[in-house]
């Protein structure tokens, strides 16, 4: 009985106890350290309750009913308290701070994303040159994609490692060359077109790869075209853009949708050939995959090999920006870094 007694007392007194307390907290902070300290997993009306174990049944459901009592009225008390204080700070705070709500607020004038801006400026350039721009999907066949590229099925670029497949059996086109045998499909030779667009690839990214990017792809069908007609072509595009003398090479390069098959490699920009890591210390930077159109790909197509030939390319934009601005770094076009993009 004396130690039911005991408990009881100790609750009613810690009612007054805290009631006082409450009354003379300023903050919201020793607020919530107060409640804590009280109501707490470790509070004290907790270390209180855990003397019941001595008590008979009914003792025991009296003094649950008290304790349950104070919880509430003490909830009470806190929020009540909380409300006053939170209002108080307000109070203080509006006397201290001042905000004009009618004053103007200064607009901020939104921007082109650099590849954005670098991809209307090669297009302009193609586009005086005679090309027309065409487009196509991003989640692409198997067969556009490779097979009527002239693709084999054991190619390594069919591999996971390189390319992201759907459970349906589609993909992430890994280039915009996807769209090569899609427009002889629909285009009647001559023709000259370039493709630019996003593209995708399951891979490790660096400061100069990305597993998302842009890449922009370059056609031409006539008859009698040669490797003379792409240089020409190829020279002046870079002449064009960089708006200087470009120091570039030309070396023999396999991709199975082109025969023969050249890698235009430039002088990198960034470092002058000194060796950089974009260029992996190299001096160059691979810019232009390109070469004449292999025959099986043009009659994936729909046009006759002996009739009609032509060359294609394709280039990296991501890339292009890097060397126009001396960027180091390839994933900062996707990072979402307001401060980077607010340079362009």
């Amino acid at each position: 009985m004396q130690n039911y007694q005991s408990i009881k007392e100790s609750l009613i007194n810690l009612e007054k106890e805290i009631q006082e307390k409450i009354s003379s907290i300023i903050d919201v902070e020793h607020l919530k350290e107060l409640y804590q300290d009280i109501l707490g997993k470790k509070g004290r009306i907790t270390e209180i309750l855990k003397q019941l174990k001595d008590l008979s049944p009914e003792e025991k459901k009296e003094i649950g009913i008290i304790a349950n009592q104070l919880k509430d009225q003490l909830t009470v008390l806190f929020k009540e308290k909380q409300v006053e204080l939170e209002k108080k700070e307000i109070q203080e705070s509006l006397q201290k701070e001042f905000f004009d709500i009618l004053r103007p607020i200064k607009n901020r004038v939104g921007r082109i994303h650099p590849l954005s801006q670098i991809q209307y400026e090669v297009e302009d350039i193609f586009i005086n040159m005679g090309f027309q721009i065409m487009e196509g999907p991003e989640v692409e066949l198997d067969e556009y994609n490779f097979g009527k590229l002239n693709f084999t099925d054991d190619h390594p670029a069919r591999d996971m490692q390189d390319t992201f497949w759907t459970e349906e059996g589609f993909l992430l086109r890994t280039h915009t060359s996807s769209v090569q045998v899609r427009a002889m499909e629909v285009l009647k030779p001559p023709f000259k077109i370039i493709v630019p667009g996003r593209v995708f690839r399951y891979e490790e990214t660096d400061a100069s790869h990305e597993n998302t990017f842009y890449q922009l792809e370059g056609m031409m069908v006539d008859k009698n075209v040669s490797t003379a007609n792409l240089i020409y072509i190829m020279k002046t595009f870079l002449s064009t853009f960089f708006e200087k003398d470009v120091t570039v090479r030309l070396r023999p390069g396999y991709f199975p949708f082109v025969e023969p098959g050249f890698e235009l490699d430039i002088q990198c920009l960034i470092c002058s050939g000194k060796g950089c890591q974009v260029c992996k210390y190299s001096g160059w930077v691979e810019l232009l995959p390109c070469g004449l159109i292999h025959p099986n790909v043009l009659k994936a197509g729909g046009i006759d090999p002996q009739i009609w030939t032509g060359f294609a390319f394709g280039m990296g934009l991501s890339r292009l920006v890097m060397m126009r601005h001396s960027i180091e770094d390839i994933r900062h076009f996707l990072s979402g870094n307001i401060r980077f993009l607010e340079q362009f």
